[in-house]
């Protein structure tokens, strides 16, 4: 059974209060190293345990700019020669969320009972992520952790500026379609059965147009409760779809057949396997390790078949040069470099040219993005504009031609 750490609260033969933090296998075990220690134990709790967890269920409100900033603060303290648990202890104290707080003060206090940083961190992975511990166990066995938190700080940096400016990009359409979509809502559910009982109660005959819009209005106006349910199994489907991996390999592909859509998730994947394949390499992992981590990174289903296929093939005798055209994801400027690093010892430093390249390329199609989409957008407003008063106006059209005649 593995140590567990257990902060506690002691009296010391004096009678002063001591707190401290020791590791044992169980609660009894480390009563009795307390104990032993010539102190008398009024309070014991396992960092292990209730509050770690609570944190782990917290982890989605915890943003990657903290993590980030965690990170570039970690590295300086380190670098600086500070002890690992009391510059954690200092971080604790300035950080704001309470989450990330709790989960660093627990990290440090692992840390003073004896634990390595990876494994302190690994009761967190739903929040650091196993690539991020995976890649400090190899800067903690290497030597190289305060490069390796520079290296993940600017890593993180890069991720969360993407992301804002992808999400900058689409406030724009999303919010266009948005109100589009309630104001279709509002159509079919208030005016659309007006003008039913309207055609109705006149006989008039209805089109097509007009027949399925009304269909549409009866759905969710009478059959609500099928459709909320129904949009629920749908999202419960979408989610078992990702989580599998043949169904997620699908999805993937027919995502890369979308050109705006495949330029920008093929940038941002590469951008995110140079980087971590470059942090893994410097850290002082092994070249099998490195394209297995690299490939999880770059949370592209295709990309990480594809990794994992070179590092099957590294594993039976092959070089990176021989084995990437087995990688169709790879573009050939990637296998051109990272075949260059191979053969100058410095892939490393061509990891870093791949990801500054994407990187840029991840940044224009971003700023561009809203312009790719317009014309999409267009098309589909009008589309809708013009279904729905067609819908509507060529039965009043009929009407008045019957009411003229």
């Amino acid at each position: 059974m593995s140590a567990i750490a257990f902060e506690f609260k002691a009296l010391s033969s004096d009678g002063s209060v001591q707190k401290g933090v020791t590791k044992a296998v169980s609660e009894s075990a480390a009563f009795q190293q307390i104990i032993s220690s010539g102190l008398t134990p009024i309070q014991i709790r396992a960092l292990h345990g209730r509050r770690r967890s609570g944190a782990g269920r917290g982890a989605r409100s915890i943003g990657l700019r903290e993590l980030s900033v965690f990170t570039y603060q970690f590295s300086v303290l380190t670098e600086a020669r500070i002890p690992i648990a009391e510059g954690l202890r200092s971080i604790a104290d300035e950080e704001s969320n309470e989450k990330l707080k709790s989960i660093i003060e627990q990290v440090a206090a692992s840390i003073s009972a004896g634990s390595s940083i990876t494994e302190a961190l690994g009761p967190f992975q739903s929040v650091f992520g196993e690539v991020y511990i995976q890649t400090i166990h190899a800067a903690e066995k290497s030597g190289n952790l305060v490069r390796v938190l520079n290296h993940l700080a600017e890593m993180l940096d890069r991720e969360v500026e993407t992301r804002s400016q992808v999400r900058s990009a689409l406030l724009y359409p999303i919010s266009v379609m948005s109100m589009l979509v309630i104001a279709v809502f509002f159509l079919l559910t208030v005016v659309v059965p007006r003008f039913a009982e309207m055609f109705a109660s006149r006989g008039v005959d209805l089109p097509l147009p007009t027949r399925a819009l009304l269909s549409l209005s009866a759905l969710i106006v009478q059959m609500w409760w099928v459709v909320i349910p129904a949009g629920a199994i749908i999202y419960l489907l979408s989610r078992r779809v990702r989580s599998s991996s043949t169904a997620s390999l699908k999805v993937d592909r027919l995502l890369h057949r979308v050109p705006v859509v495949r330029s920008l998730l093929q940038s941002a994947a590469l951008s995110r396997f140079a980087h971590v394949f470059g942090i893994s390499l410097s850290s002082g992992l092994g070249l099998i390790d490195c394209l297995e981590m690299a490939g999880h990174a770059s949370a592209r289903p295709l990309l990480l078949r594809d990794a994992s296929r070179m590092a099957e093939q590294v594993a039976q005798g092959g070089t990176l040069t021989n084995v990437m055209p087995a990688c169709s994801y790879l573009t050939g400027f990637v296998r051109r470099l990272l075949s260059a690093g191979e053969q100058s010892a410095d892939m490393p430093g061509m990891c870093q040219i791949i990801a500054r390249h994407y990187d840029r390329e991840v940044r224009y199609l971003a700023k561009n993005i809203s312009t790719l989409i317009e014309p999409i957008m267009v098309v589909a407003l009008a589309s809708v504009v013009l279904f729905v008063a067609l819908a509507i106006f060529l039965p009043m059209w009929n009407m008045m031609a019957v009411v003229g005649g």
